[in-house]
């Protein structure tokens, strides 16, 4: 099956991609007008198709009043994504490692945030499963800033088989959950540690709440029953980050 396209746009995503994953670029379109040099020249740099920007009928997914500011880069997400085997053998593990895995995320612009969030407070991975669960596309590229690019995106088979993998590797698996026993305050995070994000709705299926150690919730005043599955997941990374100084800067 060929790969699809996916659209993404504005100065700061199209240089992001150009600079980071040029490999994963099909085309750029720019307005007749356009002339920032430092995206040209990496256009001409890369060797990468220019097409004219048509801003009354742009490429598909992008609406004609698109803050687009005169540029859209086509790029196959799908090859953003690593398989976990060839990512888990790249991958050093320490007590500051920590990766964020998926359950059945359903909104993109969630899937976006969680990874802008990951590469923020120094997670080594985001990992997705392929079913029930928002891909890899360019509103999830654009919504996490460029950060897509930036941190590694692993496809993976199978959530629980997953963790029970990472689990015989050393890693503490923390569930997010509004119940959870285990407190962002209180904990310490003294293992590599692996954050599962549930469905926005349903939250955290049984069989992967039995796979993890721990259920992890954050400490709230009472006028307030919950936070979205995007906000909820930058206090907890936040959280361990804060524990973690050291994985700020490797």
């Amino acid at each position: 099956m060929k790969a699809e396209v996916e659209y993404i746009f504005g100065k700061h995503a199209v240089r992001e991609v150009l600079c980071e994953r040029p490999d994963v670029i099909v085309e750029v379109h720019v307005a007749a007008d356009f002339s920032d040099e430092s995206i040209l020249s990496l256009c001409d740099t890369r060797k990468i198709p220019l097409k004219v920007l048509n801003q009354k009928n742009p490429p598909r997914g992008v609406s004609s009043n698109a803050a687009h500011q005169g540029v859209v880069a086509g790029i196959l997400a799908s090859k953003l994504m690593v398989p976990y085997k060839e990512f888990k053998q790249t991958l050093t593990i320490t007590s500051d490692t920590a990766l964020l895995v998926l359950g059945e995320v359903q909104d993109p612009h969630n899937v976006g945030a969680v990874i802008r969030s990951a590469a923020a407070f120094g997670i080594k991975g985001v990992l997705i499963p392929p079913h029930n669960q928002a891909p890899v596309t360019g509103t999830v590229v654009k919504v996490s800033a460029g950060m897509a690019f930036r941190i590694p995106l692993v496809t993976i088979s199978n959530v629980n088989a997953t963790l029970h993998d990472l689990k015989e590797s050393g890693f503490w698996v923390y569930g997010l959950e509004g119940d959870g026993t285990v407190s962002t305050v209180t904990e310490h995070y003294p293992k590599p540690s692996v954050f599962v994000l549930g469905n926005e709705g349903s939250g955290l299926r049984e069989k992967t709440k039995e796979a993890c150690d721990d259920l992890i919730s954050i400490p709230m005043h009472p006028q307030c029953e919950s936070l979205n599955a995007a906000a909820a997941t930058a206090i907890v990374l936040a959280s361990w980050s804060a524990k973690h100084r050291g994985a700020l800067s490797s």
